[in-house]
Parts: structure tokens; C-alpha cells; sequence
């Protein structure tokens, strides 16, 4: 029996419910199904169960936990699932964009996301942000420029596993390099934030007076009479001179900015590394320029699961990039409810609310967690448990003493299966 674990109990039971369900349906709680009125497939009749009406088949398969939620499931909570696969692609020339905000994804107020792909040459214009623009590289090499309040310009080439950060209103420019561009999402530190609405500088030109622009920059108003009337947010430019030849065309006499606006996943070492998998965070310690958002990249291997957990200081913005996996969110009430994710998907988790991630695949899962926040911290349950006195435990969970002296008092981040 020692190796009966609770997943494997709950599997089995949700394999045999029906069996006894019109039974469980009138008993009492129960382990592995805590909850009265009993919830879950096991506690129903197979006809209670049944699905006969309309239904979208491939979009019902991507999401077996919202079909079949485990009988551990209570009550319901804002919806905690989105996605880039089913946001709509804005497409101009030089590549395209696709974003998940407060307004399509209720529950994520803290940070707004974007799915940007520029093509080799593509150019996301000229622009700035109220908002502070953190970046991961998921395929190709970009090239970024910035500049920041003191006048330094910088310019770097990134790659997939690389990040940016760019505070509120430091004007900055993005190209895809060769040979095939570049494809990256971006995290707004505001809900609210969209990358369809943003400061331009086709804009701000079209809709000063000629005059001024002469003024301004010194020179004559016909210079300016074939500037465009139309932004161009994301266009086909040519090829970018290199990198050396760029850096020497914008080197200024003030120096180069004291911070660095980009950063490595792939150069630094996991903070943690188990047999489950592994994980990098990045944030203020490390990252000095990130201010407003801290992140983790973590992988957890076919069978892994990430901790139960919670994070005291921010909510959790998650972008999946590969792999599959199962979550489930507690909440008081009792409300707990699991979702699946896929490549692309998207997950929020409200701040301290419970959590863990599963991988359900058959390769490495790989995604990101990410914090409005200087710094990353999360609490561990069994971390926390094993630092408690037993006799507090033993009574509290109606544990033999000796089970829960095994919980580890260095927490495990990532559990192999």
C-alpha cells in the first residue's frame, strides 16, 4: 500500500465510478472525493453523465478537465484558462501580432500579453509605452534598439531564450533578423495595456504642423512633405546593417545606458535542478533593469509535477511553450477547479491561491511564470509542513507521525514522477 498515492487513488476511482456511482452519490465524503453534495463522474449515473447534445468534438478534446473534472473539483472559479491559438492575428508586411488582455481574459489584471512575429527585415516601428515591456524570444534572432532617459542608445541582437525589459517610456524599435525573423511574446506590467494602441512615431509626426517639425529638427518644411500618413506599426523593412556597423552609427558621446536591457536564459545555470526538472528565475537580483517583472522558466519532465505551492506577492501570468499539462487552483470557499494547456495557452493564479502544474505528456513541458513584481517568491506546502511541529501535522491531518517526518524541509520545486 505504501505506494498508493493519492493521484493514483483519484485515477482509479475516476476509471471505476461508474461502477458504484448511484451508491457514492448517496454516501457520505469520502477520500479522494472530500465534498457534500459528492461532485465528479463517479458519483453519477452513466446516463447523468451523458453528453448527447451539440458539441465541437476538437475543441471539447483540448480541455478533458473542464469535460471530466476530478471529483477533488468544488464549486467554480473566473475562468483561469486563455490563449493565443484562438486570438485574432492582426497582419501587416513585415509580420504580424496577436494579444490576450483584461478585456479578452478576465481575470489577469496585473499584466496584458502579446504573440509577435516579424519576419526577416519586419519592423515593429518606432514606439513607446506607458507601460514597463518585458519580452521573451520563443524562435529566430531580433534586433533591439532603446534609448534611455539620459539620452544612451543601445543596440543588442537576441535570440530564442532571451529576454528584454523596457521601463515605461523608453522609445525602442524591433527586426527580425535573418534567416527567418524573429517570434516573441511580450508581457505589459498593466491588464489593460494593448499593442494596438501605442505611442507612435509615424503618428506623432503626421499630427504635429510642418512647421513645427521644421523647427524642431532644424530644417526646411519640404523635408517632411513625404512623410506618411498612415502608421506603420509593423512593416517590411530592409535588411539591417550589422550589428558592429549599427552600434557605431548610434555610439553617442554620453556612453552607452549603466543598464543592461537585455538578458540570457540559456547562459545562466537553474536555480534548481531535480529529477522532475529544473528551473531559472530571473528577476531584479539578476536583472537588475526589471523592476516591475519577475519570471521562472521552468521544465518539468513527462511524469513531473511543479509543487503544490503559492506565491505571496504577486499573481501568476503563465505562458506555456511546449509540452502538456493539468492544473489545478484552490481558493477558499472550498473552490478548486483543473485545466489543461497546451503550446501557447495561457494560465492566471490569483495571488496565494494554492496550485500545482502536472505535466500529462509524453515530452518535457516548458513554461513560464511570470510575476508583476521586482522578485520572484513562492511558499511550499511540504516546505512548510515539515518546518512545523509534527504534533501540530499528525493532529491536524490525522497522519502517523511517522509519514509526515519524510516531508522535506528544502523544498522540491519540481517532483519527479
Amino acid at each position: 500500500m505504501k505506494d498508493l498515492s493519492r493521484r493514483n487513488i483519484l485515477a482509479a476511482s475516476a476509471v471505476g465510478g461508474a461502477v458504484a456511482a448511484a451508491g457514492a452519490a448517496a454516501s457520505a465524503a469520502g477520500f479522494g472525493n472530500p465534498d457534500r453534495p459528492a461532485e465528479g463522474r463517479m458519483n453519477t449515473t452513466p446516463g447523468a453523465f451523458s453528453e448527447p447534445g451539440p458539441k465541437n468534438p476538437a475543441l471539447a478534446g483540448q480541455f478533458p478537465s473542464f469535460q471530466d473534472p476530478p471529483p477533488t473539483d468544488v464549486n467554480g472559479l473566473d475562468l483561469f484558462w486563455s490563449s493565443f491559438n484562438n486570438a485574432h492575428k492582426r497582419v501587416q508586411s513585415g509580420g504580424w501580432a496577436r494579444e490576450v488582455t483584461q478585456a479578452d481574459f478576465a481575470i489577469s489584471d496585473a499584466v496584458s500579453g502579446v504573440n509577435m512575429r516579424l519576419g526577416k527585415g519586419g519592423v515593429r516601428e518606432l514606439h513607446w509605452h506607458q507601460q514597463a515591456e518585458w519580452a521573451v524570444m520563443v524562435d529566430g534572432h531580433c534586433r533591439v534598439t532603446v534609448m534611455d532617459t539620459e539620452g544612451r542608445p543601445a543596440v543588442r541582437d537576441v535570440k530564442q531564450g532571451d529576454l528584454w525589459y523596457f521601463p515605461p517610456g523608453l522609445p525602442h524599435a524591433l527586426q527580425g533578423l535573418g534567416p527567418s525573423g524573429a517570434e516573441f511574446v511580450l508581457v505589459f506590467d498593466n491588464g489593460h495595456s494593448s499593442e494596438f494602441n501605442t505611442l507612435l512615431l509615424t503618428e506623432w509626426m503626421a499630427h504635429t504642423p510642418p512647421e513645427v517639425l521644421a523647427e524642431n529638427f532644424n530644417l526646411p518644411v519640404s523635408a517632411f512633405k513625404n512623410i506618411p500618413i498612415d502608421d506603420l506599426w509593423i512593416y517590411q523593412g530592409p535588411d539591417p546593417m550589422p550589428l558592429d556597423a549599427a552600434q557605431r552609427a548610434v555610439r553617442s558621446p554620453l556612453g552607452e545606458p549603466q543598464d543592461e536591457y537585455t538578458f540570457s536564459m540559456n547562459d545562466m545555470k537553474p536555480n534548481k535542478v531535480t529529477k522532475g526538472g529544473e528551473v531559472k528565475i530571473i528577476d531584479s537580483r539578476n536583472f537588475p533593469i526589471s523592476k516591475t517583472i519577475a519570471a521562472a522558466l521552468v521544465t518539468v519532465k513527462p511524469g513531473g509535477m511543479r509543487e503544490l505551492h503559492w506565491h505571496p506577492n504577486a499573481d501568476e501570468w503563465q505562458y506555456y511553450i511546449s509540452g502538456e499539462a493539468r492544473m489545478t487552483v484552490f481558493n477558499t470557499g472550498p473552490r478548486a477547479q483543473t485545466a489543461d494547456f497546451r503550446p501557447g495557452d495561457l494560465g492566471y493564479v490569483k495571488k496565494s491561491f494554492g496550485h500545482y502544474v502536472q505535466n500529462t505528456g509524453t515530452t518535457d513541458l516548458v513554461f513560464m511564470e511570470i510575476f508583476k513584481d521586482d522578485k520572484f517568491a513562492e511558499i511550499s506546502l511540504t516546505q512548510w509542513l515539515a518546518c512545523t511541529p509534527p504534533d501540530l501535522i499528525a493532529s491536524h491531518l490525522n497522519m502517523d507521525p511517522a509519514l509526515t517526518s519524510q516531508f522535506g524541509k528544502i523544498r522540491s520545486v519540481v517532483m519527479p514522477a
